[in-house]
């Protein structure tokens, strides 16, 4: 089995709405995104419009990530999902130096400061507790959601455009793979030779 996303420019509206899905499932902190939208302009008024590009972790098939990790704290489990063992992580950043793909953020002191806020709402002081200080972290492809299989990613099951596809790679039938087969597609940055299991159409 090798999970796997395929974003549909054509259909997302930049909404923003995975953003916010990601942020209120996993509870990271004040500007720590692991799921976002770049959103760009083109061409000249009034026929100027907006282009969209979400990005998150590409769970490469060759991560760069976890060849450079001194203490193999980064790694690809059963399912193809790149993770990090927080436990062995030792916030050295050389997969933040490595990943062509900028998806990872380190937990510092002053991202760390949140976590004690006096304003902060009961869940926020739960959530953000749950954040390691000193090391590394990033999407999962909301790995302890899809151990139930009628869920999906946070932020593929809240997109209203359907712009999301989600699932095994390896099965021909499943809506990532029919998609790829049937249109034109593209991966970001192929020339890494990271091989990334997220696909743009």
């Amino acid at each position: 089995m090798r999970y796997g996303m395929v974003l549909d420019l054509t259909r997302c509206i930049g909404c923003d709405a995975c953003t916010v899905a990601c942020k209120q499932v996993h509870g990271t902190g004040p500007g720590v995104f692991w799921s976002r939208v770049l959103k760009s302009e083109f061409g000249a008024y009034p026929t100027s419009k907006l282009s969209f590009q979400p990005i998150l972790c590409n769970h490469c098939e060759d991560p760069s990530c976890a060849k450079v990790c001194p203490v193999r704290a980064t790694f690809i489990n059963d399912d193809g999902i790149v993770m990090i063992d927080e436990n062995q992580c030792i916030g050295c950043r050389y997969c933040m130096a490595a990943c062509p793909y900028d998806a990872r953020t380190f937990i510092d002191t002053t991202k760390k400061a949140y976590f004690v806020d006096k304003d902060q709402t009961a869940f926020e002081s739960i959530k953000y507790a749950e954040h390691t200080e000193g090391t590394v972290q990033k999407c999962t492809f909301c790995a302890e959601r899809i151990e139930n299989p009628d869920m999906l990613p946070a932020c593929v099951q809240t997109c209203p455009a359907s712009a999301r596809l989600f699932g095994d790679l390896d099965d021909p039938n499943s809506d990532p793979s029919l998609a790829l087969s049937t249109s034109t597609h593209t991966q970001l940055r192929p020339e890494a030779g990271t091989k990334p299991k997220v696909y743009y159409i």
